[in-house]
């Protein structure tokens, strides 16, 4: 039974001299309405505690229009300049719940030049995509094809660090879940293996970012020694953001053709519910922690396993999967990066990785038949004592042994 889901489609285009100036004056403007939203909106909140609406964002938006210092606003699309409102608004409503921080302004230099438009805003005709305020069709590249009578809802143009072009569109596709499967397969995320299965399988870390490191170095000294405001500092600065792109555009290719056959041919998949900001404080790995990317995996697996049908299982950070022995269930109470295999009382000798696999495939499939989360306790809240014991009870309990 397919299901209809909403599906970006990004693809590269290259626009004229005229379609260049209209877009980049498109983005300044954008930058600024939203800037100057988030300094109303503050000064509201922080001098009348008062919460100011998209409405009263919106109607101060065509004050500004009249004004003689904004009257530019004009001769832009007011479409994106709407879509900048309801991005703020988005982003207080994110705030106010508690799930997001403070929004912050926009940067000129750091933050990313986009624009959103929304039907009534540009034309789809014949395969061809034509923006508000412009005469010619964009020149897209097709690197895949777009469904089959899919029609955009909204279409995002954006340009990188590299000077190159985007188009985004959002459309309905219709999904085919993928053919029912009884294998399940826990994923134990590390750095000389970007994963390993509970199958016993060990995927190599790919390391992009070591494999181009030498050539980024290079490019980064270059760069150094530019006169600041120069125009070959800009040059150099484009050669610099190519090699960052190169690498970012390598690992999510690689991610993305993982990420898929793992959904493909498992039912199910656990992993944990590792804190990828905190792991980052470490600053021995966090370079190749960075590189490896476990959190563009784990949206990845996400979304695809509701695209597809499959289960996703998320088990609790504290979970011990790697000092937890898969054969009788004891829990070790130091376990040093630096060993990689260590032996159980029991006689049972594990491969770190393979082991906490399958102690989080395990974990995993016990949680989703109880309907519970698997969280040790770390310390008894009487006791004031190490409460391994307790926690290897709770972290072990449904698990099956070997």
């Amino acid at each position: 039974m397919t299901q209809q889901v909403k599906r970006a489609f990004k693809y590269r285009f290259y626009p004229t001299d005229e379609q260049a100036a209209e877009l980049s004056r498109t983005f300044g403007c954008v930058r600024l309405v939203y800037n100057k939203a988030l300094e109303e909106r503050t000064r509201a909140w922080y001098g009348e505690q008062r919460r100011v609406s998209y409405v009263e964002s919106s109607a101060a938006l065509t004050q500004w229009k009249k004004t003689e210092e904004l009257a530019f606003l004009t001769e832009v699309s007011c479409v994106p300049l709407q879509q900048a409102l309801r991005h703020l608004q988005t982003a207080f409503g994110n705030f106010f719940a508690k799930r997001a921080k403070y929004p912050r302004y926009k940067s000129r230099k750091k933050s990313r030049a986009s624009a959103e438009y929304t039907r009534s805003a540009f034309t789809w005709r014949g395969g061809k995509l034509t923006l508000a305020k412009m005469r010619q069709a964009l020149d897209i590249r097709w690197s895949r094809p777009l469904p089959e009578g899919a029609q955009p809802s909204t279409v995002t143009v954006s340009r990188d660090s590299a000077g190159r072009w985007f188009v985004s569109m959002l459309v309905e596709d219709s999904v085919v879940p993928a053919s029912a499967t009884s294998a399940a397969v826990g994923l134990d995320a590390g750095i000389t293996s970007l994963l390993t299965l509970s199958t016993g399988e060990k995927i190599t870390n790919p390391r992009h970012e070591r494999r181009d490191r030498a050539r980024l170095a290079k490019e980064q000294r270059e760069l150094s020694r530019k006169a600041k405001g120069s125009a070959n500092r800009e040059k150099a600065r484009r050669k610099v953001a190519r090699a960052h792109a190169r690498i970012a555009d390598r690992r999510r290719d690689f991610l993305h053709k993982l990420s898929t056959r793992l959904v493909r041919e498992n039912q199910t998949v656990v992993i944990e519910d590792l804190t990828v900001r905190n792991l980052l404080k470490n600053g021995r790995l966090a370079r190749a922690i960075a590189d490896a990317s476990w959190t563009d995996l784990r949206l990845m697996l996400s979304y695809k396993c509701a695209w597809y049908g499959r289960e996703l299982i998320v088990i609790d950070r504290w979970f011990p999967s790697s000092k937890l022995c898969g054969n009788c269930g004891t829990v070790r109470e130091r376990l040093p990066l630096n060993v990689r295999e260590w032996a159980c009382e029991c006689g049972a000798v594990h491969d770190r990785d393979v082991n906490a696999a399958r102690n989080i495939l395990a974990a995993g499939l016990a949680a989703s038949a109880c309907g519970d989360g698997v969280r040790p306790q770390r310390e008894s809240s009487r006791t004031r004592r190490s409460s391994v014991k307790q926690g290897t009870q709770r972290a072990t309990a449904g698990i099956p042994r070997h």
